[in-house]
Formats: structure tokens, sequence, C-alpha cells
């Protein structure tokens, strides 16, 4: 079964909320500055879902791993 381009975008969002979230607190605990925190944050939240959303697609495309379902 492949992945839509819908779920691939809701996966990459769900999973970047969560990870922006922990960079934003550690940013915060090294700088104790709340603007920088949320800057950096908001920088690797559009970066790496773009990213993300990439890779899943490249992987959607590459037949390593999968198998044909069986017929038994």
């Amino acid at each position: 079964m492949v992945e839509t381009h819908a779920r691939s975008v809701v996966k990459a969002i769900s999973w970047r909320i969560v990870a922006t979230l922990t960079t934003v607190l550690l940013v915060f605990v090294f700088t104790r500055d709340f603007v920088i925190s949320l800057g950096v944050g908001s920088l690797e939240f559009l970066l790496k879902i773009l990213v993300y959303y990439l890779h899943e697609r490249v992987w959607n495309v590459i037949q390593y791993g999968r198998k044909e379902p069986t017929s038994e």
C-alpha cells in the first residue's frame, strides 16, 4: 500500500510539533532567552518539515524491504 501525499504531510506535521517543542526547550535551557528559543524553533519547524516530507516521498518510491502481498 502506498502512502498518500496528505498522510505524509499529517505525519510530518505531528512529528515536527513534538520535535520542535523539544528544540525550543533545549535552546531555552542553554540561552534563557524565550525569543531566541521561539525563533530557532520556528525556523527548525519549517525547514525540517520540508526535509521530512521529501524523505518520506523518496522512500515511498524505493522498493527495498517491501514485499508483494501473497494470496494464500
